[in-house]
């Protein structure tokens, strides 16, 4: 660990102990593969260093780690298929194929990706929609990238283990609906457990959220519950089409008149 990154984990009182690195060079490129271990646990840390120096990161939970190998392992396999690229009609957005993981309060972008350069899989990390940092993985490196992580995974697991006294928090979710999508996280602040709920719309990525302390669930779930009783019941009501008592009173009505 460097001096520099020793001293911002002090700054944040994490008392961070690296366990095991492993160091990966693609191209122009080196990689760095940290399992580190604070009070909530141990983690996983990724470097990316360019040519002249400038660094960016990722940090990831154990089982965050876990599933990022198993999507590379994906991303290996549908680059391996592709066939030679072709500047000349690239992909919309220059993506071949994409992936989101969402691990705690943090959410994690995978990207397949085609530029002028060649193909490349990049990263990206947002928390708690203040920060986003990113690496971009040349394409030709996937495997041996992947590999090195597994190593360290099948050495140190992958339970994300939790801060002593802190409860361990349910998974976060989260659906599709017609053309926004919709995440549910959970979180834990000094003000107690809470619930995140942001809408996406993916063409153009633009967010709106609630937060919703998690004293209120239940208030919320039993809204919901009856709104969705109601709507079955409206659903289910006969309507005057369907009504056979007044269609058999407009047959006597008829009858009367001759």
């Amino acid at each position: 660990m460097s001096d520099r990154e020793s001293t911002e984990d002090q700054s944040q009182g994490q008392g961070v102990q690296e366990l095991a690195t492993k160091t990966l060079s693609v191209q122009s490129k080196r990689y760095y593969i940290d399992v580190k271990q604070n009070r909530r646990g141990k983690f996983v840390k990724i470097a990316e260093v360019g040519a002249s120096g400038s660094k960016s990161r990722l940090t990831l939970a154990m089982s965050a780690a876990a599933t990022l190998r198993d999507h590379m392992t994906e991303f290996s396999e549908h680059y391996a298929q592709l066939g030679p690229p072709n500047p000349d009609n690239p992909p919309e957005d220059g993506r071949l194929k994409s992936e989101v993981i969402i691990n705690e309060n943090r959410r994690y972008y995978l990207d397949l990706k085609e530029n002028a350069r060649g193909r490349f899989l990049k990263v990206s990390q947002t928390i708690n929609r203040a920060r986003r940092t990113q690496i971009a993985l040349p394409a030709q490196g996937l495997v041996e990238f992947k590999n090195a992580l597994t190593e360290l995974l099948d050495e140190f697991g992958t339970e994300n283990g939790a801060a002593e006294g802190q409860p361990e928090l349910p998974e976060n979710r989260f659906i599709r609906v017609e053309n926004k999508n919709f995440y549910f996280d959970i979180g834990n602040n000094y003000r107690g457990i809470f619930m995140r709920v942001s809408e996406v719309q993916p063409r153009n990525q633009y967010r709106t959220s609630i937060t919703i302390p998690e004293r209120s669930w239940s208030r919320f779930r039993d809204i919901f519950t009856d709104y969705v009783d109601k709507m079955k019941d409206l659903r289910a009501a006969p309507t005057e089409e369907d009504d056979p008592d007044q269609d058999q009173g407009d047959i006597e009505g008829e009858g009367d008149e001759e």
